[in-house]
Order: structure tokens, then C-alpha cells, then sequence
């Protein structure tokens, strides 16, 4: 895969990760703000005055998350995007992680 179609398809998985947090944190009435900058997608939990940081590694063709619990690198495998160390999957570790921190269970879902 090119860089190009890298940053395109990361692109638009940090848009869901957005979009989905944000209907989460509204279902679960948890005080959560989103911001990007570039290819940086800034999760902070209020209550908890903690935060996730997703970001994407065009070079390495990489996604990274960065939370309370360690850091993370996930690669594109046949569809998902799956952690380099154990094979989980992106969404997923992102809900138990955005869970963890905000203090209620969050969705995460592509």
C-alpha cells in the first residue's frame, strides 16, 4: 500500500473513532471532548483529567494509541486493524481503554 492510500484509509478510521466516541460518551452521559490536529486525534476524560492519544504512523503504516494502560501500535491485517504484540483489534482495545478511563463502559465501533 502506498503512503497515500495509507494516510487515506487511516483518515477515515480516525473519523470513526471520533464519530463513534462521541455517540458512546452521549449514551453513557460521560464528559469526554475530542480534538484533531493532522493526523492526532486527542481524546481527554474530563473527570478522570486523563487522556487517549490516537495517531497515525504513515512510515511504519501504523496506527498508535497511547493511553493510561501503555502504548500501542496496531497494522492493517487482512481487513482490521489488529495490535502488533497480541492480534486485538483496534476497536475493541479502544472501547476497554475509553472505558477504563472515563469510569463507565464506552462502545467504540467501526
Amino acid at each position: 500500500m502506498t503512503e497515500t492510500e495509507f494516510l487515506s484509509i487511516a483518515e477515515r478510521v480516525l473519523d470513526q473513532i471520533e464519530i463513534s466516541l462521541e455517540r458512546a460518551a452521549d449514551v453513557a452521559d460521560a464528559d469526554i471532548e475530542c480534538s484533531r490536529s493532522g493526523n492526532v486525534l486527542q481524546i481527554e476524560f474530563i473527570d478522570s483529567a486523563s487522556k487517549i492519544i490516537v495517531n497515525t504512523q504513515a512510515p511504519m503504516q501504523e496506527i498508535w494509541v497511547a493511553a493510561r494502560a501503555g502504548g500501542f501500535h496496531f497494522r492493517l491485517k487482512d481487513g482490521s486493524w489488529c495490535d502488533t504484540r497480541d492480534s486485538g483489534e483496534l476497536f475493541s482495545a479502544l472501547s476497554r481503554l475509553a472505558s477504563e478511563q472515563a469510569g463507565v463502559a464506552l462502545s467504540i465501533s467501526a
